[in-house]
């Protein structure tokens, strides 16, 4: 009975699995398919037209991310998290990664829902293989599949995020450097801020797209320090948040931004400093585990090896 209960239950499951990926897949095919609604598409939006995106400086197709948010729209009250404060975690995770699509949330949210399905229903399928498993560890499989398909994406936006942040810390001190030089040699802020960031274009792209971003919302009349603001918000680097404070001080007491820069500059390479002499300060305490697991066994193996292979002749 209890056999019974767990197959009618993982019927029940995979039905419901089932009936909701071909309801989703024929509403997403026939969205696409119609004829009446692509005709009334068109008549809403008859021209097509191009705009520009700030931050990567390509041309993109309005009417097309506007399709695209037409259909997810529709499936967003599904997938999308009813928590604003989860949303806005996901949504500042994927502006740190890269990701300023407008459907960026309601794609990832989509993608989590179908991974779940579709690695579930792979599982489900492996275990047809597998005759000797009951019911119970094939339902438990399936419900592993299902979570490692929801996860995934969490784990991959999370590595897109700290590698983005990674290379955009290890850019800012050449960033900095040219902050000093282009202060001192007479250029104003914005203007350096724009300089710098299309110097960077080729060595350090992700840093560079931020700096012609915050260039951009200073043309388009954001305030300087809101813009950079939205710089140290976007990066998540203690950083450029405290250059950020530093200069905002500047301008409020009307010291030098030059001075400033140079003295933040100097405090900085002292901090890049210190760090690197507390990192190698490690390096003994880190050497302790490869030493005892790798190097010293085959050590000794050489070392008293031939020893004891003597000893064991004499007992022979």
């Amino acid at each position: 009975t209890d056999g019974n209960g767990s197959r009618l239950i993982f019927v029940f499951l995979v039905a419901c699995a089932v009936f909701a990926l071909g309801l989703s897949g024929a509403y997403v095919f026939s969205a696409f398919t119609n004829p009446l609604r692509r005709r009334l598409s068109g008549l809403e939006k008859p021209t097509e037209w191009k705009v520009t995106d700030i931050s990567t400086g390509k041309l993109m197709d309005k009417n097309k991310d506007e399709h695209s948010d037409r259909y997810l729209s529709k499936l967003s009250k599904f997938v999308l998290p009813h928590n604003d404060k989860e949303a806005s975690k996901i949504q500042l995770q994927m502006v740190r990664a890269g990701i300023r699509s407008d459907t960026a949330i309601k794609t990832f949210f989509a993608l989590k829902t179908i991974g779940m399905m579709v690695i579930g229903l792979v599982v489900m399928l492996i275990t047809r293989w597998l005759p000797e498993l009951s019911s119970t560890q094939i339902l438990l499989y399936v419900c592993c599949g299902a979570m490692i398909g929801f996860i995934a994406p969490n784990m991959i936006l999370d590595r897109m995020e700290i590698r983005r942040i990674r290379c955009i810390r290890n850019a800012f001190p050449d960033a900095l450097d040219l902050f000093v030089v282009c202060v001192e040699a007479g250029l104003g802020l914005d203007v350096t801020i724009q300089r710098v960031g299309r110097e960077m274009e080729v060595s350090h792209p992700e840093l560079s797209a931020e700096l012609l971003l915050v260039s951009s919302e200073i043309r388009m009349g954001v305030g300087r320090i809101d813009a950079l603001r939205g710089l140290a918000l976007r990066t998540g680097l203690d950083e450029i948040r405290g250059l950020v404070a530093l200069i905002d001080q500047s301008v409020r007491f009307g010291t030098g931004i030059a001075e400033t820069l140079r003295v933040y500059s100097e405090d900085f390479r002292d901090r890049r400093t210190q760090q690197a002499e507390e990192e190698a300060a490690k390096i003994g305490t880190k050497l302790i585990f490869p030493l005892t697991f790798c190097i010293w066994p085959a050590f000794f193996l050489v070392a008293i090896g031939p020893a004891i292979l003597g000893i064991m002749k004499v007992f022979e």
